[in-house]
């Protein structure tokens, strides 16, 4: 399972942060309180300055937030739907649960979250000159908009996958009209602006022994990364197109009566192919699905009467697809749950599983023909 933790819902929309994520809020508030706040406002006592770093810690990871909820406002008047938002190392991502439908939608969808940083920045930036009365007030706000002035160029960098890619990929899809064509070549763009930030990075550590290089290179590795990934994306997308769920999802799967005790489903399974998660059901309804690690990751003798659905991931945690979805919209979910798996449904009524391997051996088969 991944590591992120759900913290609430803004406008329905889901926010999580993974435990990389506190790492990143260590950094910077250690950064500005020993290094960034001394600098810019000197004569302050520590103390003053270590609660104007963790108050603009927070309210900079607020302002990425707000940065992702723009995109995802925008992605829904757009007809997408909006798996969540997700703090971790490197800032936050927004989840969408399908591609995007024409050049114009992704412009605008890619548009909206730096829109939201220049209106903050000029926000904090503003509310910084009219605060007078308080030297360490107006540092804090003056930092607040220059870092969301600065997470602003960076994003409208031409590169995919930040938000300037995306920008520069539906203007050379608008152009042209061939979305692989465009994810190539914006693609490209990203990972040579990541090539040049890990060039540059390693090059401010040799040359002055600052740490900002490593944090550089970091991002630049960051994004050399997240191009290629948009690649393997398309070239998954290609491959799955024309397939649906239902020629990828296991049929007729071993399902888990909710309220049988973990001790009576495991023998149950006594001579049957075992697998790794298992759709839990109560009276025809489909309540979640029960990983085999929580049978086989403890001994017998700790389960005691412990129930299914006591051990089980809820319905609410776990992608539901229908038959008839495609297979691309199946990649999307499965990569985004938490365990890569999900249940199949049609009309309400379970009709299979689905899991990440299922996907990746189509891929497999398909990359393998095309040889």
């Amino acid at each position: 399972m991944n590591r992120n933790f759900t913290i609430g819902r803004i406008a329905g929309i889901r926010i999580s942060f993974n435990w990389s994520w506190l790492i990143v809020f260590a950094l910077l508030v250690w950064i500005w309180s020993t290094s960034v706040f001394p600098s810019q406002d000197p004569g302050l006592s520590s103390a003053t300055y270590l609660v104007m770093s963790v108050i603009a810690a927070i309210v900079f990871f607020l302002s990425i937030i707000l940065h992702e909820i723009g995109h995802s406002l925008v992605a829904r008047r757009n007809g997408m739907q909006i798996e969540g938002i997700t703090l971790w190392l490197f800032g936050g991502v927004a989840q969408f649960r399908e591609m995007f439908r024409s050049p114009g939608a992704e412009f605008r969808i890619g548009i909206a979250g730096p829109a939201v940083s220049l209106a903050l920045g000029a926000f904090f930036a503003g509310m910084a000159r009219l605060t007078t009365f308080s030297t360490a007030l107006s540092g804090t706000l003056a930092w607040l908009g220059y870092i969301n002035l600065l997470l602003l160029v960076f994003n409208l960098l031409p590169a995919l996958p930040l938000d300037g890619g995306r920008v520069l990929r539906a203007a050379l899809w608008k152009a042209k009209g061939d979305f692989a064509w465009a994810t190539r070549i914006a693609a490209a763009c990203g990972r040579g602006f990541g090539y040049l930030m890990i060039g540059s990075g390693a090059f401010v550590v040799l040359a002055t022994g600052s740490l900002s290089g490593v944090w550089l290179a970091l991002i630049g590795w960051f994004l050399l990364g997240a191009a290629g990934g948009e690649t393997r994306y398309l070239k998954a997308a290609e491959a799955l197109a024309g397939l649906h769920v239902r020629d990828l999802m296991t049929r007729e799967p071993v399902t888990a009566p909710a309220d049988e005790t973990l001790g009576e489903f495991a023998d149950s399974l006594s001579g049957l192919t075992r697998h790794s998660t298992y759709p839990v059901v109560s009276n025809g309804d489909v309540l979640g699905l029960l990983p085999l690690g929580a049978i086989s990751n403890r001994p017998r003798g700790e389960w005691g009467d412990r129930l299914v659905r006591d051990s089980m991931l809820a319905r609410d945690r776990i992608p539901v697809l229908d038959s008839e979805d495609s297979a691309e919209n199946a990649l999307n979910e499965l990569v985004g749950g938490e365990i890569h798996r999900g249940l199949v449904l049609q009309d309400g009524r379970l009709v299979g599983f689905i899991s990440i391997s299922d996907v990746g051996r189509i891929l497999n088969q398909r990359s393998a023909f095309r040889r």
